[in-house]
C-alpha cells in the first residue's frame, strides 16, 4: 500500500509527496511537527502539514535567506535570526567571514531537538559557542532589543527564517514587527525575510515591499526556485539602512569566492547579482 503526504497549498492547488516511512509525529505546544522519509526528495520537515525544506533540495532556500544579506554588509558580525530552528540558515551564515555571534531566536525547541536528530548535516552549526540560542517569541525578543536602545546589543543583519504566515509565524508579517526589527538593527543594518510565492501572494508581497520601503532608505526582492514550495518560485524581500543588497559589497573584493563556491550548491557570485532581476509580473506587484 503506497503513502502520500499532501499539502493543501490553496485550496485548489496542492502537492503530493510519496512517503517511504514516518520518522516522527508530534504536537508540540506550538504545532504539528513530521519527518518524512520520501523517495522523491529525502527526509522532509513538515509543520502544520506544510514543507519546510527536503535533503535534497534544502541548500537552496537557506544559502540565499543567509548569504544574500551578508555579503551585501560591509562587516556582519552580529546576526539575528528568528525562527529557522532547523539551523539551516545559521549553517550558511557562517561561511561569511566576518560573522563572529548568532542569536537563534525559535519559539519551539521541539523544532531544533528534531532537527538535530534527524537533520543532523542541516543542524551541525547549532551547539557552535558562536551561537546563542533563545527558546522564546521572535516577536517579543525583538521588541525588547528596539526599546532597549543599547547600541552594542543590536544586529548587522537580521533574518526571518519563518513558517508561512498564520499560526506562531503570523505576527513576523506584520508593520509593528518590521519597524521593531529596524530598531533593533544598527545604524548600517540589513534586514531580509522569506515572504512567499509571487505566484500565490501576490497581496503580502505587495504589502511587505510597501512598509519595508517606508522603513528603510534601500529595499529590494530577490528570487529564487525551490521545487517543494508552492508554484517552485519564491521571494525573498530585504531592506538596509545604507548598502545596496543588490551587489556584494566591496569589502570582499579579495576574499576567495572560488574556494568558497566549492561549498556552495546554489549561491555565487552570478546568482547574487541575477536573483535580483524580476520578471514583469512581479515588477507590477510591487508598482
Amino acid at each position: 500500500m503506497e503513502t502520500w503526504f499532501f499539502e493543501n497549498q490553496t485550496g485548489n492547488f496542492g502537492i503530493k509527496i510519496r512517503v517511504e516511512s514516518i520518522l516522527f509525529h508530534e504536537h508540540s505546544d506550538y504545532q504539528e511537527i513530521a519527518v518524512y522519509d520520501t523517495l522523491e526528495f529525502g527526509k522532509v520537515l513538515v509543520l502544520d502539514k506544510a514543507v519546510m525544506f527536503s535533503d535534497k533540495n534544502e541548500f537552496v532556500y537557506h544559502e540565499m535567506l543567509g548569504l544574500v544579506p551578508l555579503f551585501s554588509h560591509k562587516k556582519p558580525e552580529r546576526i539575528l535570526i528568528i525562527g529557522g530552528g532547523d539551523g539551516g540558515v545559521v549553517r550558511e551564515c557562517f561561511k561569511n567571514p566576518f560573522v563572529k555571534h548568532i542569536d537563534l531566536v525559535e519559539i519551539d525547541k521541539k523544532v531544533i531537538d528534531v532537527s538535530k536528530k534527524f537533520f543532523p548535516e542541516i543542524a551541525c552549526k547549532l551547539d557552535d559557542e558562536r551561537v546563542r540560542i533563545l527558546a522564546e517569541d521572535g516577536i517579543e525578543f525583538i521588541k525588547r532589543v528596539d526599546s532597549g536602545g543599547r547600541e552594542e546589543e543590536k544586529y548587522d543583519v537580521i533574518l526571518i527564517d519563518s513558517t508561512d504566515p498564520v499560526g506562531p509565524a503570523e505576527g513576523l508579517f506584520r508593520r509593528d514587527f518590521y519597524e521593531a526589527a529596524a530598531g533593533a538593527l544598527k545604524a548600517d543594518g540589513i534586514f531580509a525575510a522569506q515572504t512567499e510565492s509571487p505566484f500565490f501572494n501576490k497581496n503580502l508581497i505587495k504589502d511587505i515591499g510597501k512598509i519595508i520601503r517606508e522603513i528603510y532608505e534601500k529595499s529590494s526582492l530577490y528570487l529564487a526556485s525551490i521545487p517543494v514550495y508552492p508554484s517552485g518560485l519564491w521571494s525573498f524581500t530585504a531592506g538596509s539602512k545604507k548598502y545596496d543588497t543588490k551587489v556584494i559589497n566591496e569589502s570582499y573584493n579579495n576574499f576567495n569566492f572560488t574556494g568558497l563556491e566549492s561549498d556552495l550548491k546554489y549561491y555565487s557570485r552570478e546568482i547574487h547579482r541575477t536573483s535580483f532581476i524580476l520578471p514583469n509580473f512581479i515588477k507590477e506587484i510591487l508598482k
